[in-house]
């Protein structure tokens, strides 16, 4: 598997030379600075591209060249958007840049409650707790019919938390869901934005009557129209899976689940048509067994993110570490090492820890933890190397 480093641009206080030096091959990153739906340039690209081999690093995967809300939800403008994305693709191509990860979920993409959840080591992780998501969809966004979604127990407690929350714990919920996690990524919102919650609301009506059959059918729409660019120009194009995977806000869910996987690969049947494999994500869904899920779909994977997650029964989850945990590390690198070796592999997240904690990384991007979990995967990596080598001599 080729180390790789999910890496912000120029502007990353995290640099180019420091990857070098522990250990990083490939760089996966974007134009950050390209709002969504326009057109990624040959320039641009080719100037990134430059500035990273300047470190003697690659340009391996881009995450992500995003989907637009209209693509998704189908709206009048998807056809323009569809060309626009199928320009920027072919200019990916023509750069040599052959690996494109992206995400179909509405409006929002991962969600955690708490993004500085205190382990008894004294490092902090990222967290979902229901309770407060519930809290948040049923009390702050005050979406119609939430309440139905949950179960009496859960509403139970919905309504006792709302005895003693407080104001500043409900500002740091709307942060935290909708601003903190959303805003480096998809760009729907940002940190600064006035009233976000309204904001929120309105990208919510856009999905109005739009359930997972017609998600489906969109994807199929997408898709039907970008796997022709990518199979010309060599490019594997790779989904991530729902984070959490799971309905969530009344909106659908697609990429949840083996059957989910199925149904999309089959959509457009082409070897340039795979899966994002990322066991945080997969992990964090009881209803997910993910060395099964590895064994199944690794010829069709062209990314792996490796993370792990503990789940609780009551549906709280908190990022684990890299050796334990429901992603089964070390299992996965046994599959896909023997499956489908050569992929890139970057170590998704990892504790905020030692004198990270007050640098303004992005939420579960800092420095210290995620080369921690680098070295714990590195020696994943180099048993599993040997154990290959033992079993051919």
């Amino acid at each position: 598997m080729e180390k790789t480093w999910r890496w912000f641009g120029k502007k990353d206080i995290i640099t180019l030379d420091m990857l070098r030096q522990i250990g990083v091959e490939g760089i996966v990153t974007a134009l950050h600075d390209v709002p969504n739906g326009e057109i990624w340039t040959l320039e641009a690209i080719n100037d990134l591209k430059s500035y990273i081999e300047a470190s003697g690093l690659r340009w391996s995967v881009v995450e992500s060249l995003p989907v637009s809300e209209s693509i998704k939800y189908g709206g009048a403008d998807r056809n323009r958007l569809l060309e626009n994305y199928k320009i920027s693709l072919a200019n990916l191509g023509k750069a040599g840049i052959k690996t494109v990860c992206y995400n179909f979920m509405p409006v929002i993409d991962w969600i955690r409650t708490d993004l500085y959840r205190k382990g008894e080591d004294g490092t902090y992780s990222l967290y979902f707790d229901k309770i407060r998501f519930i809290y948040f969809d049923c009390m702050i966004l005050k979406r119609v019919g939430a309440e139905k979604d949950y179960t009496q127990e859960e509403m139970k407690q919905v309504y006792e938390l709302d005895k003693t929350i407080c104001d500043a714990e409900k500002d740091e919920l709307i942060q935290t869901i909708i601003v903190k996690t959303q805003g480096f990524i998809n760009g729907n919102i940002k940190e600064g934005d006035q009233q976000p919650v309204e904001i929120f609301k309105r990208l919510l009506a856009l999905y109005d009557g739009i359930d997972k059959n017609q998600l489906r059918e969109n994807m199929k729409y997408f898709l039907k129209a970008v796997i022709p660019i990518a199979e010309e120009y060599g490019i594997n194009l790779c989904v991530h899976p729902d984070d959490p995977p799971f309905a969530v806000l009344g909106l659908p869910r697609i990429v949840t689940n083996a059957d989910d996987i199925e149904w999309f690969l089959n959509a457009v049947d082409s070897p340039n048509n795979g899966l994002t494999f990322c066991a945080g994500s997969l992990s964090s869904g009881l209803h997910n067994q993910v060395p099964e899920l590895a064994q199944r779909f690794a010829k069709r994977t062209h990314f792996v993110h490796l993370r792990s997650t503990d789940v609780n029964e009551n549906g709280n989850f908190i990022e684990a570490s890299h050796l334990e945990g429901r992603g089964h590390l070390i299992d996965l690198v046994r599959i896909f090492e023997q499956q489908n070796p050569n992929l890139p592999m970057r170590v998704d997240h990892g504790k905020l820890m030692l004198d990270d904690v007050n640098k303004p990384y992005n939420p579960g991007y800092s420095f210290l933890g995620r080369m921690y979990a680098l070295a714990q995967v590195s020696g994943i990596m180099a048993t599993v190397k040997n154990e290959m080598i033992k079993k051919q001599s």
